[in-house]
């Protein structure tokens, strides 16, 4: 049974970890570290996976190992384990501006490793994954990457060059999301609809709205003139967001989030 280790168990991989126990992983599959012994008991009690103090341990013990630590904390974390890595693990690398080429000069050697950005819906199996990978990783652990993502969610593979723009998009965009749902929500308390019922209406409108672009293929332009009947509600109110900006303030979002890392 291969095992999965976790170097730093933050937000994001605490949502990896409980999105692969609720998709079939089995626990004791999956291992992690973390600075803070008492966050590790949270996820031992959690989703009953195995925890160790020791990043070395990780790097002896697992296949795949997650560098889930903040990017500041890499070079140490990487000086601290290279030695102990196994030739053959697959090394993920899910910190923001953390590149391929510059963590292969920090290993010092040939290394398998994968550029992942996920985002938090992973625990509840509705991620998405943008992945990138280096020359040393073979079709097959492509693949097994891929698989593990799909389990969670969605994985993308991309070039490793648009993984900011990915990140910007598919990253950052949840918080965007829940933003919607939230205005949504509040105008509907406006006109007298209680909360909860209208959270659950708005939330639900948006999961399936995406849903209907990603299994009918159809364009969002087309899925939305559907809706819009001739001087009916939807197209008035498709109007007051367009005089809003609403499209250049989605646009304007991920360009400052472009240009905070740099473009």
């Amino acid at each position: 049974m291969k095992k999965i280790g976790f170097i730093g168990s933050g937000n994001m991989a605490e949502a990896i970890i409980g999105g692969m126990v609720k998709a079939g992983h089995l626990p004791e599959q999956i291992v992690a570290s973390n600075r803070s012994w008492d966050k590790l008991q949270l996820l031992e009690e959690t989703y009953g996976i195995q925890t160790v103090e020791s990043n070395q341990d990780i790097a002896t013990l697992c296949e795949i190992v997650f560098l889930s630590v903040t990017p500041d904390k890499y070079p140490a974390v990487i000086e601290e384990i290279r030695d102990s890595i196994q030739d053959e693990t697959l090394i993920i690398l899910i910190a923001g501006g953390q590149g391929i080429a510059e963590n292969e000069a920090r290993f010092g050697r040939k290394v398998k490793l994968v550029k992942a950005m996920p985002n938090t819906p992973v625990l509840v199996g509705e991620g998405l994954t943008s992945l990138s990978f280096n020359s040393f990783i073979s079709e097959e652990e492509k693949q097994r990457v891929v698989e593990l993502f799909n389990s969670i969610g969605k994985a993308e593979v991309i070039e490793e060059k648009l993984m900011d723009t990915a990140s910007a998009v598919g990253g950052s965009s949840p918080a965007f999301m829940y933003m919607y749902i939230e205005a949504l929500a509040d105008a509907a308390v406006l006109y007298g609809m209680p909360r909860e019922k209208a959270y659950n209406i708005a939330a639900q409108a948006a999961l399936g709205a995406a849903k209907m672009v990603l299994e009918t293929g159809e364009h969002p332009a087309k899925l939305k003139d559907e809706v819009c009947s001739p001087n009916g509600t939807t197209i008035q109110s498709v109007a007051s967001l367009e005089t809003s900006g609403f499209r250049d303030a989605i646009i304007q979002a991920v360009r400052s989030n472009m240009v905070k890392m740099g473009h």
